[in-house]
């Protein structure tokens, strides 16, 4: 996993990694938000939307949970599959789970995400390892909105 990763998943400021304007990989662009970064490379090579990054994450994922909805969007518009499982050994979350989580967003953040995903086919039941899911996320967090949302999509 680069630094720049690795500092963003530790909530740390990554401005000094970013000073020197670096070449930032699939991973780092949706985990960021550069929604150019990304196009680009996505035109290079179209397979990254869907790749893997050796944490087990997939591009959007880390754009839903770092809560970059127009990164999140573009990887949708580019075949990002919004039901791919992660393949972290310690958390197999979805896009979804990764939208509604509370770390690194507000609440119109989340819900933005979350309706975007579900508008593109993404499964409001779908759960996570351990059997969470988005459902369980909203209400654990208290976002009645967001809960009332995945109720209106078919979560139960």
């Amino acid at each position: 996993m680069s630094k720049l990763l690795d500092a963003l998943y530790r909530g740390e400021d990554v401005s000094w990694l970013l000073a020197d304007n670096p070449a930032l990989d699939v991973f780092e662009a949706a985990a960021l938000g550069r929604t150019e970064r990304l196009r680009e490379l996505l035109e290079e090579e179209p397979t990254r939307a869907s790749a893997f990054g050796e944490d087990g994450f997939q591009p959007l994922g880390l754009a839903c949970f770092f809560g970059h909805v127009e990164a999140a969007r573009l990887l949708l518009d580019r075949g990002a599959d919004p039901n791919s499982l992660a393949r972290n050994e310690h958390i197999k979350a979805g896009p979804l789970h990764s939208a509604s989580a509370s770390e690194n967003k507000d609440a119109e953040t989340r819900y933005k995400l979350c309706e975007l995903l579900l508008d593109r086919g993404a499964d409001p039941n779908l759960e996570q390892g351990g059997g969470f899911t988005a459902l369980d996320a909203a209400r654990q967090n208290g976002d009645k909105r967001l809960e009332e949302l995945l109720l209106e999509r078919g979560a139960r």
